[in-house]
């Protein structure tokens, strides 16, 4: 299989790799995460301006019509930067499902504002006691009427404080963990009876938790498919999971380079550390590990586009477990070669290295995906 970007590609990578080496250093970074908002609403400008924000949308909605593999390269520039911008929950997440559940009104609505960088959504569908299952909804929608009442506690919202409205799933029908009877929601941000709170995560992002209670929506508030939302939100998720195995790519890559450059530099007992074969060894297994990431990486951008829904799942729940073990142990290797300072927040090893950690939780960590991989097909 061919995996050569082609020309239109290339430029796409060399604009944001740029981008990222010119206009997001390390102090620029550590500015943005004690910010009141935790990113940068100038860079996040920059980025509508660039394309990147319209690059997945169709043309139809004034998109660029860019297909998964658009989006691998620019969540492995972000990789690559540590960009904490809310690329993944607002564009890849949120836009995608609005993108592909919502009415040609809701499009018209929402997908401008998200190109242009106005408006910012977020996707609520984790709860407290979900954990990785995407159909254990307890968050309720009782018809009244016209009119749905939502009431329920969605956690770990990526962005949820700075995000003008959410897309939330809810319960019409059914019981918790069945994948029949979930909704989706478009929910304003500003409604009477919901509540966020938020907090930073250990990466340096922000997150939130949401809580609804009585919150009204009229029926066009309801995202696709009435009562049977879960396979858009298991896509959405797997668009997700791609994306995150992009950024860690871009990660992982960083901190090769970021070591190779420290053992070259580096004088003890008198020579070069990066002299010393033992080390040259572990650079070794540091970039096996990269390209074995970046492979699967390819593959798992490759097959979101696969219309079965098994082969697809199998597939990117092999790409999740290989970058979890291969993020760990990249990001173990850089933090000892580097030494005592590789664990100090004055040096970016340690924020790739979280990020990273980070990542392999993030829908589902490597136990998990080792079961989705053995789980017998559904349907």
């Amino acid at each position: 299989m061919d995996f050569t970007l082609n020309e239109e590609q290339q430029l796409l990578k060399d604009s944001a790799e740029k981008f990222v080496l010119q206009d997001y250093d390390f102090d620029k970074r550590h500015d943005i995460l004690g910010s009141p908002i935790g990113y940068d609403p100038t860079v996040w400008r920059q980025m509508a301006e660039l394309g990147w924000l319209g690059m997945p949308f169709p043309e139809e909605n004034g998109g660029f019509a860019g297909s998964p593999v658009e989006t691998m390269i620019l969540m492995e520039a972000i990789g690559k930067g540590l960009l904490v911008e809310p690329y993944l929950p607002g564009i890849v997440l949120s836009g995608g499902l609005v993108s592909r559940c919502g009415s040609p009104e809701q499009n018209a609505q929402l997908i401008p504002g998200l190109m242009a960088g106005e408006l910012k959504l977020a996707f609520a569908y984790a709860e407290p006691q979900s954990r990785f299952n995407l159909a254990d909804v307890e968050t309720n929608a009782e018809k009244q009427g016209d009119k749905f009442l939502l009431s329920g506690h969605k956690s770990v919202v990526l962005h949820g404080a700075s995000a003008d409205h959410f897309i939330v799933s809810a319960r019409t029908s059914g019981q918790s963990r069945d994948t029949n009877g979930v909704t989706l929601f478009i929910v304003d941000a500003a409604a009477d009876g919901l509540t966020i709170r938020e907090y930073p995560t250990i990466d340096g992002l922000r997150a939130a938790e949401v809580v609804l209670r009585n919150i009204s929506v009229n029926q066009d508030a309801v995202l696709g498919n009435f009562d049977s939302a879960y396979p858009e939100i298991e896509l959405a998720i797997d668009h997700g999971i791609a994306a995150l195995c992009a950024e860690a790519v871009g990660a992982m890559d960083a901190l090769c380079d970021a070591t190779l450059e420290y053992l070259k530099t580096r004088n003890q007992f008198g020579t070069n550390i990066g002299s010393f074969q033992v080390l040259q060894h572990r650079m070794v297994d540091m970039y096996m590990e990269l390209e074995q990431s970046r492979s699967m990486s390819y593959m798992a951008s490759l097959k979101l586009e696969n219309e079965d829904a098994n082969k697809r799942r199998k597939s990117l729940s092999a790409a999740k477990v290989q970058i979890g073990r291969s993020g760990r142990f990249v990001g173990q290797q850089a933090v000892q070669l580097h030494g005592g300072m590789g664990m100090t927040d004055e040096l970016m090893v340690s924020h790739y290295f979280k990020r990273l950690t980070v990542i392999d939780t993030q829908f589902g960590n490597v136990d998990y995906h080792l079961d989705k991989m053995t789980e017998e097909p559904k349907g």
